[in-house]
Formats: structure tokens, C-alpha cells, sequence
């Protein structure tokens, strides 16, 4: 005998404000694992959700309104819903401010990185390095893409564990550059961190891995990503270990960031990350002048 068709589960209705806002909701209800179908009826926008998981989809969404309450600096860009965050801005004035600081005093010598000086303890070098610049020339590249990037990344992500993952991913690749088995070598610039940024990036649709369509949106991703560092970060003359090294430490950063998306842009959480970024930048100055007296 033919077998009977499936039931379709009951559903019931969501109320959004707008197309956009319908869009937001059924992202954050796929990273749920709640399928949800967009409908538009007149002038209004609603969510159709299985009524078993109405409760847990309410919720859900409640929480997603309550972590990302509006905040001046960050703005919505483009019609695919990106998020930038002008909090990067911050960062371009921070390497202005070292440039402009080691044109007073010898930084370079103190926190430039120089493995065989890592390989004897001074641990501090792969972060110092992060915020000295060769010339004017290059501080300006490392800005100019740095600044887009991290805004994305940072308005992906949240302001605090967005720039600490980026910081975090380059100073992971200026140590696999000093473990690396070679002559003393010599590195300094933020490309490692705005690798690092462009890796975060490119993990983003990573949360929908568990949807039916989640492979095909997490390939587009990661290939876009590959072809802007091949653009960005295989330059002639530049240091593609340390490329290479932040953009695959920022994809490994943001793949765990985006399985955890209730953790992620908790206000709390970005704070307390922005508090270990803060000190990862004044305990290895700290220790590099130190270390000069």
C-alpha cells in the first residue's frame, strides 16, 4: 500500500516590524535549530514557526533583542544587513598615536619582533610588534584595510571580542613565526591582526551549518574569504607567514565564536574582553621598556 504523507506540523505566526527585521529574526532562529518561513501578508511581515517550538522561538528572539540594543557607533551598511562598527576608528588612532610615539623614542628596538630575542624570553615582542610600522607608507595600508575590516568584524561580532580576537589571531602568528626553524627574522605591522580580522570574517555564516542550507552559504564565505587574502595578504614584499598565520587563526577564532552566539555579543562578555585587550597591550610595553633600562 502507498504510504501516507507526512503531517505538516502546525504553525503559528511571529509578528515583525519590517522585511528586514522578519530576515534578522529567522537568522537568529536558524542558529537555533528552529525552521522558520518568512511570509508577507498586506503590510505586514511575519515569522512562521512550528507551534511545539513557539516558546523556545519567543524566547530566542528576546534574547537577541536584549544583546544587541542600539549603540551610536555601530550602523547597519549595505541591503545584506552588515553590521559596521565605528569603534574601529579607535584603532587607527591607537597606531597613529605609536607612530607618533616612536618618532620620539626608539620603540622599533624595543618591541619590534626579532625571534631569536622571543626565543629567549621576551615572550612581549609578538604582541609589541603589532603596533609599530616600517614607515609611513605601510602604517597607512595596514589602517586603511585594518579600519573596514575590523568595523565589520567588530560589528559581527561585538566591539570587545571582535578586536581582541583579531589581536589575539596575529599575535598567534607572529608566534608560530618565532617557532618557526630559520635565520633571526625580523617582522613588525598590524597585517597579522587585519588578517586576523578578514579570517574572523570569513566564519560568520558558520552558525548555520546545522540549517539544510547552511554548506552552501558556509562555502560562499570561507572562498570569499581565501580570494580577499589572496588579494590582500600575498602582496610581493610582504610577510605571508604572518599572513597566512592570522588569517587561519581568525578563521579558527570565529568558528568557535559563532557556535556560541548567546555568549558572544553579551554586553558583559565584550566588556570583560575589551578589559584583557587593554591589558594585553600595557603589560607587554610595560615589560618591553622594562626590559630596556
Amino acid at each position: 500500500m502507498p504510504s501516507e504523507p507526512p503531517v505538516e506540523p502546525q504553525k503559528t505566526r511571529i509578528q515583525a516590524r519590517s522585511r528586514r527585521q522578519a530576515m534578522d529574526w529567522s537568522l537568529v532562529l536558524a542558529s537555533q535549530g528552529i525552521e522558520a518561513f518568512i511570509e508577507h501578508t498586506d503590510s505586514n511581515w511575519e515569522l512562521l514557526v512550528p507551534v511545539s517550538e513557539y516558546d523556545h522561538a519567543t524566547a530566542a528572539i528576546r534574547q537577541y533583542r536584549h544583546e544587541n540594543r542600539h549603540w551610536s557607533w555601530r550602523r547597519q551598511v549595505f541591503k545584506g544587513g552588515l553590521v559596521f562598527d565605528w569603534a574601529s576608528l579607535s584603532w587607527v588612532i591607537l597606531l597613529i598615536f605609536f607612530a607618533w610615539l616612536g618618532s620620539q623614542h626608539d620603540l622599533k628596538a624595543r618591541g619590534i619582533l626579532d625571534t631569536s630575542m622571543t626565543g629567549r624570553g621576551q615572550w612581549w615582542r609578538i604582541f609589541t610588534a603589532i603596533w609599530l610600522h616600517a614607515d609611513v607608507e605601510h602604517l597607512a595600508t595596514n589602517a586603511a584595510i585594518g579600519f573596514v575590516l575590523l568595523g565589520l568584524t567588530m560589528g559581527r561580532f561585538g566591539t570587545g571580542i571582535g578586536l581582541l580576537g583579531a589581536y589575539l589571531a596575529g599575535a598567534l602568528a607572529n608566534f608560530v613565526e618565532c617557532r618557526m626553524p630559520a635565520e633571526p627574522h625580523y617582522s613588525l605591522g598590524a597585517s597579522g591582526m587585519v588578517m586576523g580580522s578578514l579570517g574572523l570574517l570569513a566564519t560568520q555564516s558558520f552558525f548555520l551549518l546545522r540549517t539544510p542550507y547552511g554548506r552552501k552559504y558556509l562555502a560562499r564565505g570561507v572562498a570569499a574569504g581565501l580570494m580577499l587574502f589572496v588579494l590582500f595578504g600575498l602582496a610581493p614584499g610582504t610577510d605571508i607567514v604572518a599572513h597566512f598565520g592570522g588569517f587561519v587563526f581568525g578563521l579558527a577564532i570565529g568558528g568557535m565564536l559563532s557556535f556560541s552566539r548567546a555568549v558572544a555579543h553579551k554586553p558583559a562578555f565584550n566588556f570583560l574582553c575589551g578589559c584583557v585587550l587593554v591589558m594585553l597591550i600595557i603589560i607587554p610595553w610595560w615589560k618591553a621598556i622594562r626590559s630596556a633600562m
